[in-house]
């Protein structure tokens, strides 16, 4: 959005004020969801267009602020201070810095759909309210879709309920724009208080609440970075609040103007966080995770490690190009359109692409498979089959490989089976097992290299930095080639490292590069894999707190912290 289209024409657009909770992506509801999957143009801070830009569509034009966060808005505008960036120009950006409620009213009179994203609800939004107002008396139709409100997003999350059986009262107060009036009456008060304040400035809101009645062993939570895997929580007192901060030093601090949910009441007790902090007790919360597979690989595990809180970090170690000689994989395909197989084995999702592509380039769809039994090695592969619009026949019932395919494979029958031809489209660095066990079988088997498997491009040096540096806290080896290529493009993690391997081939490799393997999945399956790591996370978690040892990742060890290498 440049700035001569903000103005473009009197045509009225519409505005959806849309609330994205406290920062965890998957709290979005459907309906907001829905409204990014049709702007034409966000606007929000910058912290919070990193929550919904993931569901707007491509080329959306973007309106975010550049400022700190933690200040105030620029003197004189009421609101805050955006950048507009075009989104869809192929010239580069030009910045134009103008309040919120004018850059909001501009892209709707263009004719644009907007959405105006707020940090958890519009109704607790300081400025969405002059926004909306602005709307109204230019006649621009708008609609709000809330949100879920940090206030109460962020305790939920830190495990601390705010009422009880009893019903105790719940006052919420803004610590950045309370009155004198506002502390005195919820002093008063003996129920619970959320606060929403900064981390600098929790000290003085305790402060007011004991000036204005509360008892300084009154018990008090404050949480920053809520919601998200970035989330801690301290458990303190009214007055011992700002003992507490210092000693976790993070007081002075130049982020100490960083937004915090603070909970005081006897809700937010030690006792009772023990058992329901669900979030932060996580068997690998906040642990950043290498996993070296492109995005569209690693898109199950990742949700997966996610599930346990983690933060998975995709870093590609193959890259995947056509074959030197194209000859052998177009007259398969032309086979399968005039009969020359009986089944189709897909090993890989990236088979499912390369065949896919090769039928575009003919002009084939998915009918083309009509009559023609379909086998895919596991889950991911069939995922991909059916995205094509392909069901598969056959997808193993046990191990999710080349050997689990073999053990459900009919063997050829030449009274059910009209042709006793296999087509097996797969990597030039395939193994031979899946061949060697169909020819068992009795069928023929056209073994086609379908792509080569090439090592991929070394990844920024930000991320060989953390890789050789330590600050990944674990990485998960899905086999030999993974290792290899690694080792390769970005060099060998740091001890401190979880190494987690697929098997024992990968775990020798692994070994033979000087890394000491810690997990290894029970069964060659990289969701298996996943659950060995968070198992090896949850025991590590429950012997530091029994211990009475502060519950730190790996990458959080003492610098220069050396281990062993396995000898076994």
């Amino acid at each position: 959005m440049s700035p001569t289209t903000l103005s473009a024409g009197p045509e009225h657009g519409h505005v959806t004020f849309l609330g994205a909770g406290p920062g965890d992506p998957g709290l979005l509801t459907l309906r907001a969801v829905e409204a990014l999957a049709n702007a034409d143009v966000l606007v929000a801070e910058h912290e919070v267009l990193d929550v919904v830009r993931q569901h707007a569509r491509q080329g959306v034009s973007e309106v975010h602020t550049d400022a700190d966060p933690s200040q105030d808005p620029a003197p004189g505008t009421g609101t805050p201070q955006l950048t507009v960036v075009d989104g869809t120009s192929t010239t580069a950006p030009v910045p134009v810095v103008r309040d919120a409620a004018h850059l909001v009213m501009e892209a709707a009179r263009g004719g644009r759909r907007v959405v105006r994203a707020v940090s958890g609800d519009p109704g607790l939004d300081t400025y969405a309210a002059e926004e909306m107002l602005a709307c109204a008396a230019a006649g621009v139709p708008f609609e709000v879709v809330p949100g879920i409100a940090s206030a109460v997003g962020v305790p939920a999350y830190a495990g601390v309920p705010l009422r009880d059986a009893q019903g105790a009262d719940v006052r919420f107060v803004d610590a950045r724009t309370a009155s004198d009036r506002c502390w005195t009456e919820v002093g008063a008060s003996d129920g619970t208080v959320v606060v929403s304040t900064t981390l600098d400035s929790v000290a003085a809101a305790a402060g007011e609440l004991v000036s204005a009645g509360r008892k300084p062993d009154t018990p008090m939570t404050v949480t920053v970075a809520g919601t998200t895997t970035r989330q801690r929580t301290w458990t303190a007192t009214l007055g011992t609040i700002a003992q507490t901060l210092k000693q976790a030093k993070v007081l002075p601090s130049p982020e100490g103007g960083r937004p915090v949910i603070a909970v005081v009441g006897e809700r937010s007790s030690a006792a009772q966080r023990d058992q329901l902090a669900w979030f932060e007790s996580k068997p690998l919360f906040g642990w950043k995770v290498l996993v070296p597979r492109t995005k569209e690989q690693a898109v199950s595990l990742s949700d997966q490690l996610r599930s346990y809180g983690a933060v998975p970090h995709e870093v590609p170690t193959i890259a995947v190009e056509p074959p030197r000689t194209p000859q052998q994989m177009e007259r398969a395909v032309k086979g399968l359109v005039t009969g020359r197989y009986e089944w189709i084995a897909f090993t890989s999702v990236n088979a499912v692409k390369a065949v896919r592509e090769k039928f575009e380039e003919y002009g084939l769809d998915a009918r083309a498979f009509a009559g023609i039994k379909v086998a895919a090695v596991g889950e991911q592969t069939a995922k991909a089959l059916i995205a094509f619009g392909v069901k598969p026949d056959l997808v193993p019932s046990g191990e999710q490989s080349a050997a689990g395919l073999l053990e459900d494979w009919p063997p050829y029958d030449p009274v059910f089976d009209p042709i006793d031809r296999v087509f097996l489209p797969r990597a030039d660095i395939a193994t031979e097992t899946l061949v060697a066990g169909l020819i068992e079988l009795g069928w023929e088997v056209d073994d086609v290299t379908a792509y080569r498997t090439v090592r991929a491009s070394p990844p920024p040096a930000e991320t060989r930095e953390a890789i050789k540096g330590g600050g990944f806290d674990a990485v998960l080896f899905t086999s030999s080639s993974t290792v290899r290529n690694l080792v390769g493009i970005a060099g060998k993690p740091h001890n401190v490292t979880v190494i987690a391997c697929i098997g024992p081939a990968t775990a020798k490799t692994a070994e033979e590069h000087g890394l000491r393997v810690d997990v290894m999945a029970p069964e060659p399956s990289v969701l298996k894999l996943a659950e060995a790591l968070a198992d090896f996370g949850a025991k590590r978690r429950a012997a530091a707190l029994e211990a009475g040892d502060p519950v730190t990742r790996p990458s959080e060890r003492r610098p220069g912290a050396r281990r062993r290498r396995s000898t076994t």
